[in-house]
């Protein structure tokens, strides 16, 4: 069943802040399954499940983003080859998406008694500098309707129990430029390897694991011209928040220092800030493994940065479980196990069933 809808959603582009499409596309399946939905200044598509007797009491919140890390323009082609779907984003997080589709549709023809307000979403802003938009607008506006939330993301039999803190930082560097025979201008670019040499010195502890990455550097306009911009993009993480702080603070007075001492002028933005730690999960981890064990899934652990990390600063219990095999996350020949599909929903529904006998708290 699942199968029906993952085409269709994963060969709709939906970069990172263009998510329109794909979102008109799962409202418009909502729609037509019989479901009311909401959409809301950001670009979330919401729907809620309730009953008379369910007012008033906590929901639980599945979500799982629309956006992938692809550009506009990637071909989205989506192909078979022995029994794997495999095309750019077809699995993070479309097969989610299908899998959560088939959900309503599952709920539609096999209903479940509610004892406890179901919300299903489909949010924007979880890739690259997103920055978790979409699903900390929806725990912003909600927080005191809500009482559990499930990221639905990441592979079939992974549970993200720990949020792993990420702080992003796009750095420019402005020099005056010039000729490269007639003027002796600061460089741009001299100050960008500069910059990048002095992060790479800076030392990471290895427990808690906490890493620095520069992932994308550009600059200059010609060989023989001086670079009069030159930027950064910097990401930042630990497992532990006065870890990263500690980073964060060195990192950016290693930027600054670079600036200096090259001779030209930093514009410093931070463009990520995802909060980290404990997810105080445990309820519901007892569900997703029970839910697991009934499935026959091998269930493990896992830390990792994803929606529900925005759950976060609210308290509120929170996990993040996937519902596909595949592989090549990121990658334009990701891949998805088609026949995993169908275990992957029975596994949420089940979540979803054990939550209405014993809500989270």
């Amino acid at each position: 069943m699942p199968l029906t809808y993952l085409k269709r959603i994963a060969q709709t582009p939906a970069p990172t802040f263009h998510e329109g499409r794909r979102a008109d596309l799962i409202a418009d399946l909502w729609t037509g399954l019989g479901y009311p939905v909401e959409r809301d200044e950001v670009g979330n598509v919401l729907t809620r499940l309730a009953t008379p007797d369910t007012e008033g009491l906590p929901a639980l919140l599945l979500a799982s983003h629309l956006d992938t890390v692809f550009d506009e323009g990637t071909d989205v082609t989506v192909r078979e080859e022995g029994g794997r779907l495999v095309g750019p984003g077809v699995g993070d997080n479309s097969a989610s998406l299908a899998v959560m589709t088939a959900l309503l549709r599952d709920l539609r023809e096999r209903p479940l008694a509610l004892r406890r307000p179901l919300w299903i979403a489909a949010n924007v802003g979880e890739e690259g500098l997103g920055d978790l938009r979409g699903a900390k607008h929806l725990l912003g506006q909600h927080r005191a309707q809500l009482g559990a939330f499930l990221a639905v993301d990441g592979y079939l039999g992974i549970a993200v129990t720990r949020a792993v803190g990420v702080r992003r930082y796009r750095a420019v560097f402005i020099g005056p430029g010039g000729h490269s025979w007639g003027d002796q201008a600061p460089s741009a670019l001299h100050a960008l390897g500069r910059a990048i040499s002095a992060l790479y010195a800076l030392h990471l502890p290895t427990s808690p694991r906490t890493t620095l990455n520069v992932g994308v550097a550009t600059g200059g306009t010609s060989v023989n011209s001086i670079a009069g911009t030159a930027d950064l993009l910097l990401d930042l993480r630990s497992l532990d928040g006065e870890v990263l702080a500690d980073l964060d603070r060195r990192a950016v007075a290693a930027l600054h220092a670079a600036a200096r001492e090259a001779g030209v002028k930093l514009h410093l933005e931070r463009v990520g800030d995802r909060p980290g730690g404990d997810l105080h999960g445990d309820a519901l981890l007892e569900i997703v493994r029970d839910a697991s064990r009934e499935g026959r899934i091998d269930l493990r652990m896992a830390s990792s940065s994803t929606d529900a990390n925005a759950a976060v600063p609210h308290g509120l219990p929170a996990l993040a479980a996937g519902v596909y095999r595949g592989g090549n996350a990121h990658r334009t020949d990701e891949w998805v196990q088609a026949s995993s599909l169908v275990p992957g929903l029975k596994f949420l529904r089940r979540v979803v069933e054990l939550y209405q006998r014993r809500p989270v708290r």
